[in-house]
């Protein structure tokens, strides 16, 4: 029988070979948990780049950092507002892909700093209304809510019965009590494609610039900067305005905390480009339109500011997703300055003789620049330029 000889040679020599295997388990363990302590203590150094972009907003309100408008709102918001471009001190807080959620978020912890905002921007797009993706893919990945907030986003989406944030719009495999545990702890199997496209810690000097230049521009990044954009962003993609309950239940805890706080709020639908225009719904924007106008009978400090849908030359954008671009950023930003000061209202006129952009639009961007821009303000853009995967 193996293992019997009188010299026992077969028994003895089994078990180096288990220590051999107990020693690799052993490695695998510790390589394992190295891995998932880089992941848990040093995510600038291999995660998505607007990772850092979300950071930032995080930091100015660590700081209490925030001045005396916030602007709350997704990635258009975030691209489009640009706070040195207007007159007030003022912190930019939309992120990528954000919905009420995130806003709500961002607005209670900026409540809690000594000397609250006098007044609040918002902008989303309708789709952020009702389509809410990205959540689990930045808002959890990132761990922009905490432990409590995500049970309370469990919690209501079951009272409402309404599922569609709080599993992923690409299902996972995952239980759904399960997910926000291996994210909470940064399990490394939900990690590993960044930690690998990111190098390990390529990604770290990146980050860490886009993290100092973000917090320096007061929130504001660009998205896409090409030299205009045709192409169709989603608002064309819904024939009708239908909230999702939750996010719906989000923005009216937003409004009602800002009620009860006496702060006023105005909704700034930032603009899309004249191709999408061009395919958009009649009935999405009139029920987007009176979404707004129903809240805006709820809570009298809320009003809508501006267009429900403004349009802009193509010219103007930078990416398929109706970003705008630098240029077209500088343009909104100093208008909507002036809009902040009384002068006039966003895409009013700025002087005699100057038409509406919407009305009279640039046939170029060289004429966007040398015939719009002369009666603005000078150029102060972030200049803040981080990629990001997807549209939002």
């Amino acid at each position: 029988m193996r293992g019997d000889t009188p010299d026992g040679g077969l028994a003895a020599g089994a078990i180096p070979g288990r220590r051999y295997l107990t020693a690799l388990a052993a490695a695998a363990v510790v390589s394992f948990a190295a891995i998932w302590a880089w992941i848990v203590l040093a995510p600038m150094a291999w995660m998505d780049p607007e990772y850092a972009a979300w950071r930032a907003k995080d930091e100015l309100i660590r700081r209490c950092d925030l001045g005396d408008v916030l602007i709350l709102g997704d990635s258009r918001a975030a691209a489009d507002i640009i706070p040195a471009l207007l007159p007030v001190n003022a912190s930019n807080l939309a992120v990528g892909g954000g919905k009420p959620i995130e806003a709500y978020s961002a607005l209670v912890r900026a409540l809690a700093c000594p000397g609250p905002p006098s007044s609040v921007v918002i902008s989303f797009d309708p789709g952020h209304f009702m389509k809410p993706d990205l959540f689990w893919e930045r808002t959890v990945r990132f761990g922009f809510l905490n432990r409590a907030e995500l049970a309370d986003l469990e919690a209501i989406s079951r009272a409402r019965n309404d599922w569609s944030v709080w599993r992923p719009w690409h299902p996972d495999g995952l239980a759904d009590w399960l997910r926000p545990v291996l994210y909470r702890v940064r399990f490394p199997i939900l990690y590993f494609n960044s930690l690998a496209k990111g190098g390990l810690f390529l990604r770290w000097w990146r980050n860490s610039d886009l993290l100092n230049r973000t917090i320096a521009a007061r929130g504001h990044y660009h998205f896409g900067t090409a030299p205009g954009s045709a192409e169709i962003s989603d608002d064309a993609r819904f024939e009708r305005f239908l909230p999702s309950p939750v996010l719906d239940q989000y923005f009216d805890r937003l409004l009602a905390l800002l009620a009860a706080r006496g702060i006023p709020a105005r909704f700034v639908a930032m603009p899309v480009n004249d191709a999408t225009w061009a395919r958009v719904h009649p009935a999405l924007r009139d029920g987007f339109s009176a979404y707004l106008a129903d809240y805006g009978r709820r809570y009298p400090g809320f009003r809508l500011h501006g267009e429900i849908m403004p349009h802009w030359p193509n010219a103007l954008f930078g990416d398929a997703f109706s970003h705008l671009n630098p240029e077209g950023a500088r343009l909104l930003s100093q208008r909507l300055g002036a809009s902040i000061l009384g002068a006039s209202t966003l895409g009013a006129t700025l002087k005699d003789g100057q038409p509406r952009l919407q009305a009279a639009p640039p046939s170029t961007q060289n004429d966007a620049q040398y015939g719009w821009f002369n009666g603005t303000s000078p150029d102060a853009s972030a200049n803040v330029l981080p990629s990001s995967k997807r549209g939002s």
